[in-house]
């Protein structure tokens, strides 16, 4: 398999078409932007193509219009916001893409920047349409993908596209993203630590037999866990638990004995009645048939700072409990805690991601530090597994 071609700064990009596909993705509400990082995160290498004098488009999408035109998710805002950061021409066009859309950007010059309207108002883009693919391309002479949080959709902004273009790299987000999960896949520094959480182990199953054959430890936290601590006997009351998960759980002991890692499950548990009331800490072996496991207690969070102190890499993918009461995000800030400590510290490798990890830590107004932070959800769980991402192959 070849490697993943990346834009290089040696290449000469003056006076010409850059098709750039970013993720804008943000958070609205009532038009207004909730969270701006995603843009942020994109602005230096914009700011780097304006002074290199290229002609920018960029394609972004904004939720899931399944192809109809939706003024809620339009990309007007993001234009507004990229107006005020861009000290250059950025102009919005809202029309459609045909044979006649090259010459309407005819008067698009060095350094200036056309943002296109959400590309998923088109439905040929989930369709991956050739001839939609043939027109967007003629847009531009360079296209870069720098979305890898999109990288594992089949759509023609991120895939068909490079067919009919002739040159076509990776960006410089996307290149962050891609090496910070290869320090556990590939270049890890071991021992190497994994901290899954989140509701449904089915979804992560094929991350977890993965990661066994790379990390020393995995640690099982969230509502995850209710399904492993069944599997040992426990009774967990009204937890959530998955059904039909015993078999998934007994292959992945299985194939933890085979590569000698440690799996970790909670010792003890914060636990409610209902989801907005308040915590009582319970032994795994203790909880009450009215209780609900909303947060790991305090052994469970001294064991695992004790692993993640072992440790010289962690990959966090999901939040340890219900942290959208603050009673039950005890657990999930103590991971987020010792993990940035111990990056600032002790060199530690850290990768978090997952929409929910990053929720749960914007939630809180401490300053934490880490090796890395993706918001990118289904791809960065799918390039976990070892998946080959549509859209990365083509850029090989």
């Amino acid at each position: 398999m070849g490697k993943i071609k990346y834009f290089s700064e040696n290449l000469d990009v003056q006076n010409k078409t850059i098709i750039l596909r970013l993720d804008l993705n943000v958070p609205l509400n009532e038009k207004k932007i909730q969270d701006k990082s995603r843009i942020l995160a994109a602005l230096p290498f914009l700011e780097n193509l304006i002074k290199k004098k290229a002609k920018i488009i960029i394609i972004s999408h904004l939720g899931r219009p399944k192809g109809v035109k939706n003024n809620e998710l339009s990309l007007t805002p993001i234009y507004k916001f990229l107006k005020t950061q861009l000290e250059t021409s950025v102009f919005f066009f809202a029309g459609d893409i045909n044979e006649d859309t090259k010459s309407k950007f005819s008067y698009l010059k060095e350094s200036e920047v056309i943002l296109l309207e959400n590309i998923r108002f088109f439905k040929e883009e989930n369709e991956n349409d050739d001839n939609f693919a043939k027109k967007l391309a003629s847009l531009g002479d360079i296209y870069i993908n720098d979305a890898f949080s999109c990288s594992h959709r089949k759509q023609v902004s991120i895939h068909k596209i490079t067919k009919y273009i002739k040159e076509s790299y990776a960006g410089p987000l996307l290149k962050k993203e891609v090496e910070a999960i290869n320090t556990i896949i590939e270049n890890k520094k071991k021992p190497v630590t994994c901290i899954i959480g989140g509701s449904k182990i089915s979804t992560k199953i094929n991350v977890i037999t993965n990661l066994i054959k790379n990390a020393d430890n995995i640690i099982i936290v969230g509502a995850m866990a209710n399904n492993f601590l069944t599997f040992k006997g426990f009774k967990v009351g009204k937890s959530l638990i998955e059904k039909n998960s015993r078999n998934i759980i007994d292959n992945i002991y299985s194939e933890a004995k085979k590569y000698n890692c440690n799996i970790v499950i909670p010792k003890d548990s914060n636990v409610s009645n209902s989801f907005e009331g308040s915590g009582k800490t319970k032994k795994q072996d203790s909880i009450e048939e009215n209780e609900i496991i909303l947060d790991i207690g305090p052994e469970t969070v001294e064991n695992i700072e004790n692993i993640i102190d072992q440790s010289n890499t962690v990959l966090w993918n999901g939040p340890a409990g219900y942290f959208e009461n603050k009673n039950f995000s005890i657990g999930t800030l103590a991971i987020a805690s010792k993990i940035s400590k111990n990056t600032s510290t002790k060199s530690l490798i850290s990768i978090l991601g997952g929409g929910d990890t990053v929720s749960a830590i914007n939630k809180s107004k401490e300053k934490f530090v880490f090796t890395h932070l993706s918001t990118a959800g289904g791809a960065f769980l799918e390039f976990l597994e070892g998946k080959d991402l549509p859209g990365l192959n083509v850029l090989k």
